[in-house]
């Protein structure tokens, strides 16, 4: 079905059809548009479906719809209301009475960036909130008290500021304050899945710098609120404490590659330095050690994806120890682990060139590490002498690895 044919048969029933959401936003902004998301008026649940007996309702509370629309399977849902009941995300009562108009429905939307439409046919601009007003001074803005029902768009408006680049208003930040509580209750996934978006941006270090400037960050991510006011040495880390070399190194870490893996690992490499005693600093001796235990207490309560704990922890306890490694064997044992685990060589590299700065060049092995690993795996147990077993084997077969790391990197 084209999108002339859906909206066709919206109105022969006296409905109107919008495209609403980012798409709207994006082409505005002179941008890609992607993932149209309609919306209906004049409908009832009951009458759409008898339209469209093809489509697929999705939504548990409100009609929400998956159609195939020129050939991509898109949402379609029934403009609503809505009317805070209780906590959280759940507390609400929703009304998808036909008589509601599309003004109201983006009235409950979260940035006015967010709520505007495109009635179709024609794509005539509805902006009854000044969404283009946002876009041209590059502010995210709340659209109306609504932004207070879910807690999480606050977290969205931190997440929205970092992937356009744009300032939030000091009323919307003010908002965003008011969520806190909400906020702390609000399940894992859901703050999770906002960092997974953010960690998507080209500066997704304003996330944070967001969250904490509406004093939500230690509630959402307390251990790299802890970062705050954890000094270094000036020698090393110019840009200033560990929360600002942190957020430094992400963003660099996002100049470098695309894998939110790696951004993430950026995040998290100095998490320890958030638990180093007082009478330490400015230095942090065995902050890698408290990092990872760190780690394990966040996905314990929080839990993390499985690659993602993997490659944090690798990153957490190998991001000092690389640049000190003069043995073979232990050059050996840190290459192999790379290899295993859910990074790539290139990954970890981009890591510890986002951690060091411009503070010089890698060690030769990490440089050329492709190349020392290949050689190495080619060191296989059927090349080994006759008669070898068990550990007697595993030492030939790391021996043999030490020396073809000594050959390839010798002056």
């Amino acid at each position: 079905m084209t999108e002339i044919e859906f909206i066709s048969r919206i109105q022969s029933a006296g409905g109107r059809g919008f495209i609403v959401g980012g798409f709207v936003r994006d082409r505005l902004r002179g941008q890609p548009a992607h993932d149209k998301d309609y919306v209906v008026t004049g409908l009832t649940a009951e009458s759409f479906a008898a339209l469209f007996p093809e489509a697929r309702r999705v939504g548990r509370s409100f009609p929400v719809y998956l159609l195939a629309i020129d050939g991509v399977s898109s949402e379609v849902a029934l403009a609503r209301t809505e009317r805070k009941q209780g906590r959280g995300y759940h507390g609400f009562a929703f009304s998808t009475a036909p008589d509601i108009t599309i003004e109201e429905d983006l009235w409950r939307r979260d940035t006015t960036i967010n709520a505007m439409a495109l009635e179709l046919p024609g794509e005539t601009l509805i902006d009854p909130y000044d969404g283009q007003g946002g876009i041209r001074d590059r502010v995210i803005r709340a659209v109306s008290p609504h932004f207070l029902d879910d807690p999480v768009r606050a977290l969205r408006a931190a997440r929205q500021a970092a992937q356009l680049e744009y300032e939030i208003a000091p009323d919307t930040v003010a908002m965003m304050a008011k969520a806190r509580d909400e906020l702390a209750e609000e399940p894992w996934e859901r703050v999770f899945g906002e960092l997974e978006k953010a960690l998507g941006a080209r500066r997704p270090g304003l996330f944070f710098r967001w969250l904490e400037r509406a004093g939500l960050l230690d509630v959402t991510f307390p251990e790299i609120h802890r970062l705050i006011g954890k000094t270094q040495p000036p020698r090393y880390h110019p840009e200033g404490d560990a929360f600002e070399h942190t957020l430094a190194a992400l963003d660099l870490a996002a100049s470098l590659n695309d894998n939110r893996l790696v951004r993430f690992c950026a995040l998290v490499h100095d998490v320890g330095k958030g638990d180093t005693p007082l009478s330490d600093l400015p230095h942090h001796y065995g902050h890698d050690k408290r990092g990872a235990a760190i780690l394990e207490r966040w996905n314990a309560t929080r839990p993390l994806p499985v690659k993602w704990r993997q490659a944090a922890r690798l990153v957490i306890t190998q991001h000092m120890r690389q640049a000190n490694l003069k043995k073979e064997k232990k050059i050996v044992d840190l290459l192999l682990a790379i290899h295993k685990s859910p990074l790539s060589i290139g990954d970890f590299r981009d890591v510890i060139r986002a951690d060091r700065g411009d503070r010089g060049g890698l060690p030769p092995f990490l440089e050329r590490g492709e190349e020392l690993i290949a050689a190495m795996l080619a060191v296989r147990a059927k090349d080994a002498p006759p008669g070898l077993t068990g550990a007697s084997l595993g030492a030939w077969i790391a021996g043999e690895r030490a020396r073809v790391l000594r050959r390839l990197l010798a002056p």
